[in-house]
């Protein structure tokens, strides 16, 4: 079992700058792949970005692409979003995610076999 728990969401202006952190429980941290999907109200849960076990690997969507950096310190078992340039359709509840079996479109949620309860983000315009 893996336990996944985000922190860093907050209320920021358009054009600010938020960094989500999610610390994951387990000595297997490093053979994960981790990936962030965030939610909006009323819409389906959508890919944000993922990242490789060993970070050599990265894919973003394209409406967060060069504004969103995702990164991972294995050592502290733990995976972040740096996200830059807010907008305010950035607005969502940022959820992360672990893909422990490998083998599937990471571009999916069904990919990801734990979850962590999500933290909010919300930019005012």
């Amino acid at each position: 079992q893996v336990q996944l728990v985000e922190s860093g969401g907050g209320l920021v202006q358009a054009g600010g700058s938020l960094r989500l952190s999610c610390a994951a429980t387990g000595q297997l941290f490093s053979t994960y792949v981790m990936g962030w999907f965030r939610q909006a109200p009323g819409k389906e849960r959508e890919f944000v970005a993922f990242m490789g076990w060993s970070g050599a690997t990265t894919y973003y969507a394209n409406s967060v692409k060069g504004r969103f950096t995702i990164s991972r310190d294995n050592a502290k078992n733990t995976v972040y979003l740096q996200m830059n340039a807010l907008k305010p359709e950035d607005t969502a509840l940022y959820y992360c995610a672990a893909d422990i079996d490998g083998g599937r479109n990471r571009l999916l949620r069904d990919a990801y076999d734990y979850w962590g309860q999500g933290t909010q983000v919300t930019v005012s315009s």
